[in-house]
């Protein structure tokens, strides 16, 4: 969401308002090989309000907002998705959400191909945006419960994610690009700030998205749960709104043809210096200067020293992807601890994927502090603050961003119930006679493992840690109650939870065993259940799309997640009787029990037991983690890019693009590999990837220490410098002259 603050150059530059993990332009070729003619109007393209700004611009600044709205607010909601509507664990919804990051920064590279050597821009952004609303209506698809099952809905998304990556990675380099073809080259100034419209609108479309859908997903119930159906479909007719909008500006567009792709180029230029240099590894061969002369056989000169200048900064990048491994995390296992924290904040509840939309925030929020102020101020107290010196402080940030992580993680773990091991189980009992019932449990040898006096209408403190000697196991229960005893058996199995429900019918006494859910609250929600007593068959609503029925006689109803907040009048009915009940504050991530008793003379009331204790500690503790890896974000990707584009010639900005794409693509498949095989604990794996971005910070500052800049003016190329055109396999490039 981020983009290159300023341009140095006066005319367009490809990379002009450059996001950081989002590409405004990539490696599509605007100077690198000879112009052709525009596909111009016959009549002069119509202007804004009479002034140089042409109309078709505001077709594609309104397209880039709905796109962008359309892909953030997916993805935001994309984690919970996987974790509590897929059932996947934490790793895997970890591991599939980097790796549908990675694929989104891997097909830019392809769209550019198609759009300068194939089908242009203009046709490129077309067909591949009906691959994309494609995409997301398979994705909305398989996010309705009532479409097959497991299997079925895993397809459709994986499906649906492809398509998408294809679609947002495929127009990536293409729309902005194509938006600085509208304008005539005398109306440069006018481009420039077409720029800045064109970025605002990217980051309006991320914030308002990031905002909105994740309220989509928790506040509106979609047969009885979160409504993912919907919170997909949403981003999905925006994109619809966005092909519709670009296509209506078809007539009025300036629609250059296919110019040819200098990635290609410059690859086939590399290859062919590598394998001509080991074809001729011979020491009767006279050495030369440098490796990439091995190409001078087939490529021109020019561009020979152009391609030297770019892998001088290509060095630069390798250890990059680190800092992306961080960053992109934050829409995975951020948002995963903030699930098991408390979204209140008094005066509005936030959701955990709502958190994300700190980070586009503090964005616009940060680029011009850190310009008008805070590099101002470094620069006056006579620091020489360097473009490779901002990046490795960026870096800093982001390790030290991931330290208050983990130190937010382990506060979190102290605050929440231990989870059941192997051979192990959690075990409650709750006493709904009316006089004290005494609890002993037994084991297969009759030796007593747990022992508890347990009052009327009370459970026991807290769930009891017994071991079995298997995976399942028959526990014997014994029950002192009055003067009478009762032996029962009931079956457990290892790493769950349960609760022994006791109840008397006035003359005897009875036990229950109830397997408690695994995960009772998801999202930050507040789970409940319930325990009828009465002997009629009771229906109870919850809210505008939530009701569940609890049958008669000691019926124990699933558990139901519902948003936390005061529930003062909770409509319930019965057969013959219509009744409320008061079930007061439910607290975010707690687990409650609620007993349906009758009460003399008066309704039905419930009492109220908390099972799982609710979430404390407060998710606005993760806004100092939020500020320091956007404030590293800031330093570090707009100040690398302005950095690169400054040392590379202009025939290699594509390139440059292109390569920075990949970083961010091998830094999401970095955390994919840590996900899937680490093992680690969740504050660990986070002081890990703290320490890693450390000592590739340290590497990346001796590369920089050893770097030898290039002047602007170095760089400077006389427009009518041009190398003849050669025959047969040489490249037909314009290069121009680059001082090394």
């Amino acid at each position: 969401m981020l983009e290159e603050s300023k341009s140095k150059e006066p005319a367009m530059n490809p990379f002009q308002k450059n996001e950081s993990k989002e590409t405004l332009f990539s490696p599509v070729s605007t100077e690198e090989v000879p112009s052709r003619p525009l596909s111009l109007p016959k009549t002069p393209p119509p202007k804004i309000c009479g002034s140089n700004y042409p109309l078709s611009i505001a077709f594609i600044v309104v397209n880039e907002f709905c796109e962008r709205f359309s892909y953030y607010g997916m993805k935001a909601v994309l984690t919970l998705y996987f974790l509590y509507f897929l059932h996947w664990s934490e790793d895997t919804s970890t591991s599939i959400y980097h790796a549908f990051s990675s694929l989104c920064y891997f097909t830019p590279i392809l769209g550019a191909a198609i759009a300068d050597s194939w089908l242009g821009k203009f046709k490129t952004i077309i067909y591949l945006s009906l691959v994309y609303v494609l995409g997301h209506v398979v994705k909305s698809l398989g996010a309705l419960p009532i479409i097959g099952g497991q299997t079925v809905h895993t397809v459709l998304s994986l499906v649906g994610l492809s398509l998408i990556a294809l679609g947002t990675g495929g127009i990536k380099p293409c729309v902005a690009a194509f938006g600085g073809d509208q304008f005539e080259e005398k109306h440069a100034e006018e481009r420039t700030r077409y720029f800045s419209v064109f970025y605002l609108s990217i980051n309006a479309g991320s914030l308002i998205s990031t905002f909105i859908t994740p309220m989509l997903r928790g506040d509106v119930q979609c047969f009885g749960e979160d409504c993912y159906a919907l919170a997909f479909g949403v981003p999905g007719l925006l994109m619809v709104i966005a092909l519709v909008v670009f296509t209506m500006g078809s007539k009025i567009y300036r629609k250059p043809p296919p110019e040819g792709n200098i990635v290609t180029q410059v690859v086939k230029c590399i290859w062919f210096a590598i394998s001509n240099r080991f074809n001729n590894r011979s020491g009767d061969i006279p050495k030369r200067q440098h490796w990439l002369d091995w190409a001078a056989e087939k490529y021109p000169k020019q561009l020979i020293m152009d391609v030297k200048a770019l892998t001088r900064v290509l060095f630069l990048y390798i250890p990059l992807p680190m800092f992306w491994a961080l960053l992109d995390q934050q829409g995975s296992r951020w948002t995963l601890q903030a699930t098991r924290m408390n979204g209140n904040l008094g005066f509005f509840v936030l959701q955990p994927d709502q958190m994300q939309v700190l980070n586009p925030l503090l964005v616009l929020i940060f680029i011009p502090l850190f310009d008008l102020v805070i590099y101002r101020l470094v620069s006056k107290c006579g620091i020489s603050f360097s473009s490779l010196r901002k990046m490795a402080v960026g870096m800093i940030l982001a390790s030290l961003a991931f330290a208050v992580a983990a130190a937010v993680e382990i506060k979190i773990n102290k605050m929440t119930p231990p989870q059941p091991g192997p051979k192990e189980i959690f075990l409650q009992a709750l006493n709904l006679a009316d006089e004290e019932v005494k609890v002993t449990v037994l084991g297969d040898e009759n030796n007593i493992l747990l022992e508890e006096s347990i009052r009327s209408f009370q459970k026991m403190p807290h769930y009891a840690q017994l071991h079995l000697k298997t995976r399942s196991q028959d526990f014997h229960f014994y029950l002192k109650y009055h003067n009478m005893s009762v032996y029962t058996k009931h079956s457990v199995e290892e790493k769950n939870w349960y609760s022994l429900i006791i109840r008397e019918d006035g003359k005897n006494i009875y036990s229950m065993m109830v397997k408690d859910e695994e995960n009772k609250t998801t999202s930050g929600m507040t789970a409940l259940r319930f325990v009828n007593t009465l002997h009629k068959e009771i229906n109870i609503s919850l809210g505008i799309d939530v009701s569940l029925s609890v049958g008669e006689d000691y019926g124990v109803s699933a558990y139901t997640t519902v948003q936390s907040g005061e529930y003062p009048v909770v409509h319930c009915r019965t057969e013959d009787k219509d009744f409320s009940l008061n079930m007061g504050l439910l607290e975010s991530g707690a687990a409650y029990l609620f007993v349906i008793i009758n009460s003399t003379n008066q309704d039905p009331q419930a009492w109220k037991m908390e099972d799982i204790p609710a979430n404390k500690l407060s998710i606005a503790w993760q806004l100092p983690q939020y500020a320091l890896v956007t404030a590293g974000e800031v330093m570090f990707s707009v100040t690398g890019l302005e950095f690169s584009y400054s040392q590379a010639p202009s025939s290699m900005k594509s390139v440059l693009q292109a390569a920075w794409l990949l970083t961010v693509a091998v830094g999401n498949i970095i955390v994919l590999v840590v996900a899937q095989f680490s093992g680690l604990v969740q504050w660990a794996e986070f002081i890990l990837f703290s320490c890693l971005l450390l000592v590739v910070c340290l590497v990346f500052s001796i590369m920089g220490y050893y770097y030898v800049p290039i002047q602007p003016q170095d760089l400077q190329e006389p427009a009518d410098k041009q190398i003849p055109h050669i025959q047969g396999n040489i490249i037909n490039l314009e290069t121009k002259k680059t001082k090394l």
